[in-house]
């Protein structure tokens, strides 16, 4: 099967769970009636449902959009005002399914989106399509019971027009009394009772998943998404992660942390500094030096927090980082987005370091099979050679094996995850011998990310040597002029706890 074939199957996936749950729908709609308004919060009733979705309101806003593009800027204001979410019912309705646990779904498939048909790759982009905002007033609303006061009285300056709509809330720009710039994150009222309905149905996450990782456990799969889901709901634990993630990178001279302002932030409102930068799409005009450039600083946070903090912030995604021009080395990175924060455990790290080590530092290939094997990665019996094992695993150490220039690139990402999800590819046989334990569900988001964000930007780099640097292992000198800044950073840091 080809990379555009296990693309296929996996988007697949998403689409038969989909029509499974049309057809469940339709037949209780026949037996029962429809369900509707917010008693679709229920676990029957969202699932019934769950094909009215992403699909259908991601495809009205979408028809929006293109119409709002070739109106007259003076009646686009009015567009907008007609499509915008006016009630709690509809944005249960429409926000709660949309942006439930079907969008996380389609996020998981988007990873390997290259080559499909283009009828595919618009359904899928559907799955994931923006949003359409809340009204001014009823986003107020939150703000006043959230916060005791209307947002006119809370900020000196609130803008009603939201500037982003995120997974289960959107952002309005403010400014403090003090004149500070804020971004405030509000989230959509009853989105929370509809996202818990998606995570308390087991058996439908468990199916769905079932569908798309093909002969793995989806055990793991199932208890990290209600985790990490349900985390994300709470904006005061965002708030206190963000912050933590503040205290970090303080001072850092390329990696920016907007600040939290706690006074204005509740479970469902967050308010942090307002950061300024272009997103990533603008990344394509830049020259491939700055390309290069942004890529190190993002490959930097993701295996310091791991390697050092022993926490990783929620998905390497495009539209979670800013980018400037400009600085003490030419380029910054605003990482935005702390709803998704993975702790580990120190034993969790110490596995994951000890195999690096073993593929990578040593070449260890008897002792590597082993510590996969008591891992749980590997089930013990498995009729393959040593040298097969490491060949297969290797691929996904293959930036760092060696000490030297390595561009990412989108075939190298497609194989990678060819190598995980395609069912019918040369790997077959030996796959139905892998599993993943929980501690490694997120840790292969981290990787799937990391790999599609590189290679989006082509960055090249000696990743081996900048690995060295944040692998305690080897804490090896700086490497390029970002690694003798951040050294110089590190100098002046306080020893901060990693817990």
């Amino acid at each position: 099967m080809t990379s555009s074939r296990a693309g296929q199957a996996a988007a697949l996936a998403v689409f038969v769970a989909t029509a499974v749950a049309v057809r469940r729908r339709r037949a209780r709609v026949a037996g029962n009636g429809a369900h509707r308004g917010l008693a679709n919060r229920s676990r029957i009733g969202r699932t019934t449902q769950l094909a009215r979705t992403g699909a259908s309101v991601g495809a009205t806003y979408a028809s929006h959009q293109v119409r709002r593009a070739v109106t007259n800027e003076n009646k686009r204001a009015a567009l907008d005002a007609a499509f915008e979410l006016r009630s709690t019912a509809q944005v249960t309705e429409a926000l709660g399914n949309m942006k439930g646990v079907l969008m996380k779904l389609g996020q998981m498939a988007s990873f390997v989106n290259e080559g499909f048909p283009d009828a595919m790759r618009d359904s899928l982009a559907q799955l994931q399509a923006d949003a359409p905002p809340m009204s001014g007033t009823l986003a107020a609303e939150v703000i006043e019971r959230e916060l005791g006061r209307p947002p006119e009285q809370v900020f000196a300056r609130w803008n009603q027009r939201p500037v982003a709509a995120a997974s289960i809330g959107q952002v309005h720009r403010a400014t403090l009394h003090d004149g500070t710039e804020v971004a405030v994150k509000v989230q959509y009222p009853g989105v929370d009772a509809a996202i818990k309905s998606d995570l308390d149905n087991t058996s439908m996450l468990t199916q769905m998943l079932g569908l798309i990782f093909k002969g793995l456990d989806v055990a793991p799969f199932v208890a990290e998404l209600r985790a990490r889901i349900g985390e994300e709901l709470d904006y005061r634990l965002e708030a206190t992660r963000q912050s933590r993630f503040g205290a970090l990178y303080a001072g850092h001279p390329a990696i920016h942390i907007p600040a939290v302002f706690d006074r204005y932030s509740t479970t469902r409102v967050l308010t942090t500094e307002w950061a300024g930068g272009g997103r990533f799409s603008e990344t394509a005009s830049w020259d491939q030096a700055e390309r290069d450039l942004a890529g190190e600083i993002i490959y930097r946070f993701v295996f310091r927090s791991l390697n050092r903090y022993h926490v990783f912030n929620g998905d390497p995604h495009p539209g979670n980082y800013l980018f400037e021009r400009g600085g003490p080395l030419g380029v910054r990175v605003t990482f935005l987005d702390f709803g998704l924060v993975k702790e580990f455990l120190p034993s969790e790290v110490a596995l994951f370091q000890r195999m690096i080590r073993l593929q990578v530092t040593h070449r260890d290939v008897a002792a590597y099979r082993a510590t996969i094997e008591e891992a749980g990665l590997l089930r013990p019996g498995a009729p393959y050679s040593n040298d097969e094992l490491m060949d297969y695993f290797g691929y996904f150490y293959h930036p760092v094996l060696e000490d030297c220039r390595f561009t990412y690139t989108r075939a190298y990402a497609r194989e990678a995850l060819k190598r995980t999800f395609d069912p019918a590819g040369p790997h077959t046989e030996m796959m139905k011998w892998f599993n993943l334990p929980p501690s490694f569900v997120v840790l292969n988001r981290i990787q799937w990310g990391l790999n599609a964000v590189l290679a989006a930007l082509d960055a090249e780099a000696n990743w081996r040597r900048i690995s060295n640097e944040v692998w305690p292992w080897v804490d090896g000198p700086p490497s390029t002029p970002l690694g003798e800044a951040e050294a110089a950073w590190l100098a002046r840091q306080r020893r901060v706890p990693t817990g």
